[in-house]
């Protein structure tokens, strides 16, 4: 028996399987309802796809830092920081999966450009794949759940 756990598998405060509250609300929905524990945050979310959604975005065309940050807004990741995003070009440029050349402009700084390189389109066809895999699965748990879309 786990420390904290009621014996006989029943769930918290004595609830058993087919429990309901004092309100009439399935138990572990109730416990769902009101738990401590935050909603998914979208911002959490992006940290654990923030790369694959970079490469995704230099897959047919180079980008300057900003640049590639407004392309992801612009797909529909408004919450993306510029810092994240540098932070990614930096990363993924160190670990070999994109390359660097600068180009002069007129009216600034010269601009530092990115592009995948050959292990680049690796790692986004690879976690691309895996991407994929997880999502599907998810839809199949929202879907087997009745959560609506």
């Amino acid at each position: 028996m786990r420390a904290g756990r009621p014996s006989g598998g029943s769930t918290p405060l004595g609830y058993g399987a087919g429990a309901t509250s004092r309100l009439g609300i399935p138990a572990l929905r109730y416990f769902a309802l009101h738990s401590s524990i935050p909603a998914v945050d979208t911002t959490q979310l992006l940290k654990g796809v923030l790369d694959l959604a970079v490469l995704a975005v230099l897959r047919n065309e180079d980008g300057y830092g900003y640049d590639i940050m407004r392309r992801l807004r612009a797909a529909g990741l408004d919450e993306v920081g510029d810092a994240s995003v540098y932070g990614t070009l930096r990363r993924l440029f160190q670990a070999g999966l994109l390359t660097t050349y600068v180009v002069p402009s007129e009216s600034g700084p010269h601009r530092k450009y990115y592009s995948l390189n050959a292990a680049g389109r690796e790692r986004l066809a690879r976690s691309g794949r895996m991407w994929r895999s997880f999502a599907a699965t998810m839809d199949r748990l929202l879907d087997d759940e009745g959560v609506a879309a």
